[in-house]
């Protein structure tokens, strides 16, 4: 059976040790690409692999997302991206240094809230006028051109009828704007919901299993409004072995990652009892802030997550009457088994299938599969505040981040530099290389392969090796 969330949430002290709530460790590692000017459709869209692969363009044929709205609580969403043109209705800066809608790139990754949001709810563009040919892209009489479909350049997302609500917070290094991450990420949280969220989606992570008490109200205040909360688990590859919060909070749907063969990524995702799914976060193309040529080629399951936001968007939008629990239901119920039979700690219950948890006849459910806050404090809280010292959860008060180490995406190369040809078109050969050579300090204690009678571990470890490509 299934663990509760109730587990990592009692990890000793964890929360004081908060060291990168968002982008920075969970995080896309990107590389940029040539991108020529103007892109064209053929060279975006034949990228996106998980559209086919995962059921997504099989599930539009019920919908696309259509007034539902998400919120992208991350470093900010540049809304005037082409591909997103249209799709932020709204927006907050939670971190007092940022633009008053988030819509301006902050901290060290300024980028990533963008890369986000364009797989996400991206709605691709049309083809410059003096790139078409006579007569090609004219506008049919009664025809809606701010239609996806008729956007054929560029990022389309997996909900790209879908709305995003910009929220921007200060990730890593000291917050000019002088708010503490432990006040930042509740504060997102509840103006995310006040403001109409039926979806909300952090990209982000910690090294720590616990979090600040502080953000306990803001996640209940989510799961009393019906909410779906999506979390990104997190990527070995910046050293996060195992998930961490807000991924460890019991509710909230954790996304890992999977490499392009959909197995368990070794370097784009992380383990632990709290995994709902687990969905694409290797070759990943994504919008970066800027013209219409801007685009990166990234991984991690702060690509992964998106993908499933834009999902339970499509559910909402299908289904305007279907609770939270049920549409958390939805993706994990469906989902294709992967690993260990039933659920485990790398793939959760298995593998998105974005058709399925849409058209699937599924039961209703009474309560989110995953757990609950609320009963959650209830216990532990409740346990540290009638027994001080007794209870193992601490609420501690979180330090300034320190700057991630790993950059989200880059700016790409003008037309005329250096970058090796490989990376123009595409191919993560080499970062991927890199990376695993950057990890030789995890060691595969893992095997599928095993006798029956094999101990595993239940919420760190390593990677099965028929996973790690």
């Amino acid at each position: 059976m299934r663990a509760t969330g109730t587990a990592p949430g009692r990890r000793r002290g964890g929360a004081a040790r908060l060291r990168t709530a968002a982008a920075a460790l969970c995080a896309a590692v990107a590389v940029p690409l040539l991108a020529p000017a103007p892109a064209q459709a053929d060279e975006w869209r034949d990228k996106q692999y998980w559209l086919a692969d995962y059921g997504v363009t099989e599930a539009w044929k019920t919908t696309k997302g259509a007034g539902v709205k998400v919120a992208v609580i991350d470093t900010g969403v540049d809304a005037t991206h082409p591909d997103l043109a249209g799709a932020v209705v709204g927006g907050f800066d939670a971190s007092g240094a940022g633009d008053p809608q988030g819509a301006r790139g902050l901290g060290s990754t300024p980028g990533h809230g963008t890369l986000v949001a364009t797989l996400l709810a991206g709605r691709g563009h049309e083809k410059p006028p003096e790139d078409k040919e006579a007569g090609e892209g004219d506008e049919k009489e009664g025809e809606d051109k701010d239609k996806p479909a008729d956007r054929p350049d560029g990022i389309i997302g997996v909900a790209p009828e879908a709305e995003i609500l910009a929220v921007s917070t200060w990730i890593g290094g000291t917050n000019p704007g002088g708010v503490p991450i432990d006040t930042q990420i509740p504060a997102a949280v509840r103006w995310a919901v006040d403001n109409g969220a039926q979806v909300i989606n952090m990209s982000l992570g910690s090294t720590s299993t616990a979090w600040p008490e502080s953000w306990d109200d803001a996640f209940l205040y989510a799961e009393q409004n019906d909410v779906v909360v999506v979390a990104a688990a997190g990527n070995r590859g910046v050293g996060m072995v195992q998930v961490g919060a807000p991924a460890t909070i019991p509710g909230v749907l954790t996304v890992a990652g999977l490499n392009r063969q959909g197995e368990a990524s070794q370097n784009s995702s992380s383990e632990g009892i709290s995994i709902g799914v687990a969905a694409p976060a290797e070759d990943l193309i994504g919008g970066m802030p800027g013209d219409t040529s801007r685009y990166a080629k990234w991984e991690g399951t702060s690509g992964a997550a998106p993908l499933v936001s834009g999902v339970a968007a499509l559910i909402r939008a299908a289904y305007p009457e279907m609770s939270a629990a049920d549409v958390v239901n939805r993706i994990v119920s469906t989902a294709r088994d992967a690993g260990d039979p039933g659920t485990d700690t790398i793939y959760g219950y298995g593998i998105l299938d974005a058709n399925a948890a849409v058209n699937a006849d599924v039961p209703s459910v009474t309560s989110n599969p995953l757990g609950t806050i609320a009963e959650w404090i209830r216990v532990h809280r409740r346990v540290a505040d009638e027994s001080p010292g007794a209870a193992d959860i601490p609420a501690p008060s979180v330090p300034d981040l320190p700057e991630p180490a790993v950059p989200v995406a880059q700016e790409p190369a003008a037309a005329n530099g250096n970058l090796p040809a490989v990376v123009v078109l595409g191919f993560g050969g080499l970062l991927v290389a890199l990376l695993v050579a950057g990890t030789v300090h995890v060691t595969h204690v893992r095997r599928r392969g095993t006798t029956a009678g094999g101990t595993q571990a239940t919420e760190t470890g390593s990677l099965d090796e028929a996973g790690v490509r």
